[in-house]
């Protein structure tokens, strides 16, 4: 298929998730759905919590808001002139993650718009929203039946593979996949550099990159670097906004967990009931905590940044990403800092 008979189906795609993620009532059938079929997609969102308790309500709208940004005519356009069409179309196995709904779809979107064909191994813990929307898709153009295939269990048939997981999932990875031209993206986290002069409209945004999702994304901020001598109570009362995270059962079970390993192995951390600030040299903290460490130069930061580079996924800051923005990256934002696009029409 061309990209001009691609495109415009990503465009309607996106209209109807902005509608959706805004909670807005059936626009009417210009939409591309008709009413039962867009209130019945709502319904399944609302029910999605009770296979996935880590797909709330509020965080498959913020999901499918987030893809809703990038889904417009001029923005798709531009991002895919940028690349040859290969001159050959090969199957992809894209082997999707499920820490966030429908975390795979920029994978998907590049594997189409680079001219080749998509087979979509769906993880059990998210396979309902991805399944939905692709059958919009090949409805709004059947020619993509043909260009696009879910799995849900073994595949086969491929020429190249993208497979995400966690560290653990990387041996497997390579036993299944290794002999194919393939692209691995295992467990990475982000960071935020504090210069002390945030405001605190800027820390309350910075709780939003820290907690969104629970913080199981890789864009969360899961370590904070902090001038010496800051003051973590402003931390503290920035992110108290987000305290009714510990009534997510799940969540608070690891936010109990943590707390009493530390307190069992006698650890220094600081608590406010819903999460733990705990100074550590580490960068992946454990769920429902934030690693900190102080610095006396940007030096030491940079540092950090450069021996951990594979592990780390974004930069929240003055001189980086803005507060707020972690788990809003633009289309051309690639996961891993590995330009997808470039890599599959490079696979000729």
């Amino acid at each position: 298929m061309k990209r001009e008979d691609i495109i415009p189906v990503f465009v309607q795609l996106g209209k109807v998730l902005e509608q959706i993620s805004m909670k807005k009532e059936w626009p009417g059938f210009e939409i591309g759905l008709t009413k039962e079929e867009y209130n019945q997609f709502v319904g399944l969102l609302a029910k999605e919590q009770f296979y996935n308790p880590w797909f709330t309500v509020d965080n498959c709208y913020k999901a499918l808001g987030g893809i809703a940004t990038f889904l417009d005519a001029d923005t798709l356009n531009e991002f895919a002139n940028r690349y040859p069409v290969p001159s050959k179309s090969k199957t992809i196995a894209i082997v999707m993650a499920g820490n966030i709904p429908f975390v795979g779809f920029h994978d998907l979107l590049c594997v189409l718009l680079s001219g080749n064909k998509a087979l979509c191994k769906l993880s059990s813990s998210d396979a309902r929203i991805p399944t939905q929307i692709i059958s919009w898709l090949i409805n709004w153009q059947p020619e993509l039946k043909s260009q696009l295939t879910i799995s849900l269990g073994p595949i086969k048939n491929f020429d190249a593979v993208i497979a995400t997981g966690s560290n653990n999932s990387i041996s497997h990875f390579e036993a299944y996949f290794g002999k194919y031209p393939h692209l691995f993206r295992k467990s990475r986290t982000s960071i935020a550099v504090l210069d002390g002069t945030e405001t605190n409209e800027e820390l309350i945004a910075l709780g939003d990159d820290c907690f969104s999702f629970f913080g199981l994304g890789c864009r969360n901020v899961s370590k904070l670097f902090l001038p010496r001598g800051y003051a973590l109570n402003r931390l503290f009362e920035a992110f108290v906004h987000h305290g009714d995270i510990v009534n997510h059962h799940k969540y608070a079970n690891n936010y109990d967990y943590n707390r009493t390993v530390f307190m069992m192995n006698k650890i220094p951390f600081l608590d406010n009931n819903a999460f733990i600030l705990k100074e550590d040299d580490g960068l992946h903290a454990p769920l429902s905590a934030i690693y900190y460490a102080f610095y006396d130069s940007k030096e030491e930061v940079s540092t950090f940044v450069a021996t951990n580079r594979e592990a780390i996924q974004a930069i929240v800051g003055h001189d980086y990403i803005p507060f707020g923005q972690a788990q809003q990256p633009a289309i051309d934002d690639f996961a891993d800092g590995i330009d997808t696009m470039q890599w599959l029409c490079n696979l000729d």
